[in-house]
């Protein structure tokens, strides 16, 4: 078992706070993605599961044991980093074997583990190459081999396809997904990508600002954000917002138009939909088109609203050109509202 717990875990440099009293389980065999802007505190949590940092204060345990006072060979991890940091001096064998070889593994038994994970990989057949003869991708999936060939109880990735071109990342998404779910591994990953996070993941965990603003799964965390910051943060393009403002019977006006929504007595809040959860109907939000981007499968029309951007994915054969008038009307259960002074959602 290799279920991990952080608890109130905090770390400060000088005067700066990165991390601010996190709590966090990871269950056995989960992939749990960190997602977040530079600077949100996920690439220090991160080391301090490694052991690569010390926490100010808290605790990290794996299986029930506590490891944050252990060295990080102690802490049964194996860890991938965004440089590949390929021995260019060693066959891929070697370079698989690396870590076997500092543990003084019998040869049969480093054989067996370098095989496993290179066929894992699908990369058995380069065995006998040196880095410079491999692609990035093949250098980054020997890099992946070299951490699962440790066997460890938990892999830690930071950032390990973001030098990769935009149709090798797709491919290496799909591959270690169900890599690691063949393996048995727990994975925690740090991305600020949002694409690998939602196509990955177990479990998101939203980060700013040295918080978990949100742990959830994918689809939880798209459909249903905790807060405004991961609403306007998840999503390519993000959600839109509108003021609203209290009306009779329970009703909420919203850019001109009465719309249902929860009671409480508030006296303001933040109307909130997604993009493609608009359509083009009567009697909706009256939309001036200002940009209009054929994208293919579907169209992005940049549009104001009541003064505020606003913008709506609309069907590659929809005719509209910059300056026409839309009117847009919201799916009805795909409407979120968020509280303007504490920025969480309204149930």
């Amino acid at each position: 078992m290799a279920q991990i717990e952080i608890k109130n875990v905090a770390k400060t440099f000088g005067a700066y706070q990165a991390l601010h009293d996190i709590n966090l389980t990871i269950e056995d065999q989960e992939f749990m993605v960190l997602l977040g802007a530079s600077g949100c505190g996920k690439s220090t949590l991160l080391r301090i599961i490694a052991g690569l940092e010390t926490a100010t204060t808290g605790e990290v345990w794996i299986g029930g044991r506590r490891i944050d006072n252990l060295s990080p060979k102690d802490r049964g991890i194996s860890m991938v980093f965004q440089n590949y940091a390929v021995f260019p001096h060693l066959t891929v064998f070697e370079n698989i074997g690396f870590g076997l070889r500092m543990q003084k593994l019998p040869n049969d038994e480093v054989t067996r583990r370098v095989e496993r994970t290179a066929e894992l990989m699908h990369i058995e057949q380069l065995l006998k190459r040196y880095s410079g003869e491999l692609s990035g991708g093949q250098r980054q999936r020997v890099a992946v081999a070299r951490a699962l060939a440790m066997e460890p109880d938990v892999i830690l990735m930071d950032e390990p396809l973001s030098n990769l071109d935009a149709l090798l990342r797709m491919e290496m998404r799909a591959e270690l997904k169900g890599v690691l779910a063949e393996s048995k591994t727990t994975a925690i990953y740090v991305t600020h990508d949002q694409v690998e996070a939602m196509s990955m993941a177990d479990r998101i965990s939203v980060m700013h600002e040295g918080k978990i603003v949100q742990a959830a799964s994918p689809i939880e965390v798209y459909r249903n954000p905790s807060a405004e910051f991961v609403a306007g943060f998840i999503g390519n393009p993000p959600m839109n917002f509108l003021p609203a403002k209290p009306a009779d019977s329970g009703k909420w006006t919203v850019a001109g138009q009465m719309m249902d929504g929860p009671g409480g007595g508030s006296a303001s809040l933040k109307f909130a939909i997604r993009p493609e959860d608009l359509r083009v109907a009567d009697d909706g939000f009256k939309a001036v088109a200002k940009v209009v981007e054929p994208l293919g499968a579907h169209l992005l029309v940049t549009c104001e609203v009541d003064g505020q951007l606003f913008r709506a994915v609309l069907d590659s054969d929809f005719k509209v050109k910059p300056g026409e008038i839309l009117s847009l009307t919201p799916q009805p259960d795909r409407v979120r509202w968020f509280d303007p002074q504490t920025t969480l959602a309204v149930a």
